[in-house]
């Protein structure tokens, strides 16, 4: 039986931590929240952030409570440049849970996004970005597209579809993670997938929703 993450919005909550993550122990079941995430910045505050997140660096932690209360895991930048980027997922002592990298489309391996996901002692999991078929229909449409964002700009209606999201990570012929972009969800298939993983993956997920999206962690203030 597979589990379900989910990053949300904070509500109901005082603390630092504007978003949580939410578990449930199958698809449709019930949810509770297992971490507050919070951006760490670096030094230079708020604006040294946003500027190293244009190279694809991320930095961010995961709380077991609203106040700070105990660290779980925190998501470090290894390397970021030419759209290639390596995290690291740390536990509560500073010990290497796994390593999560991102190659953008054209700048690494393919034609598509290309994560990879790496769990200590468990095999390598890669998915991509968006099915080949969805983005072939998605450019066929591109022209449409524009029209529509025109318009909108011009009347202040209408909407633009965003391109396809959907990940499945296979680890030969397992598939132990996917996420699910309709509600945003990562869901965990295999058993030796540390959950920690798996929640650090689902918020930098939302990080690089994009230009039509919502990323919750490029606020200025």
């Amino acid at each position: 039986m597979s589990s379900v993450l989910t990053m949300k919005p904070a509500t109901g909550v005082t603390g630092p931590a504007g978003h949580v993550v939410e578990l449930s122990d199958a698809p449709g079941g019930p949810s509770r929240v297992v971490a507050h995430v919070e951006r760490e910045l670096p030094e230079g505050g708020i604006p040294a952030y946003l500027a190293a997140r244009k190279t694809g660096a991320r930095s961010f932690v995961l709380w077991a409570g609203p106040e700070r209360g105990a660290r779980l895991a925190t998501l470090v930048t290894e390397a970021a440049a030419d759209g290639v980027a390596t995290y690291r997922v740390l536990g509560a002592r500073g010990e290497l849970i796994g390593t999560l990298v991102r190659e953008k489309a054209l700048h690494g391996k393919g034609l598509r996004t290309r994560w990879t996901v790496a769990q200590e002692g468990c095999p390598e999991a890669v998915g991509f970005k968006g099915r080949i078929f969805w983005w072939y229909v998605w450019w066929l449409l591109f022209p449409v597209q524009v029209a529509i964002g025109v318009g909108s700009l011009l009347s202040g209606g209408g909407d633009v579809a965003r391109g396809p999201r959907r990940v499945i990570w296979r680890a030969g012929r397992e598939v132990p993670l996917e996420f699910f972009s309709d509600d945003d969800e990562v869901h965990v298939h295999a058993p030796w997938v540390d959950w920690r993983l798996a929640a650090t993956l689902s918020a930098l997920l939302r990080s690089f929703d994009g230009w039509l999206g919502t990323p919750w962690d490029d606020r200025k203030d």
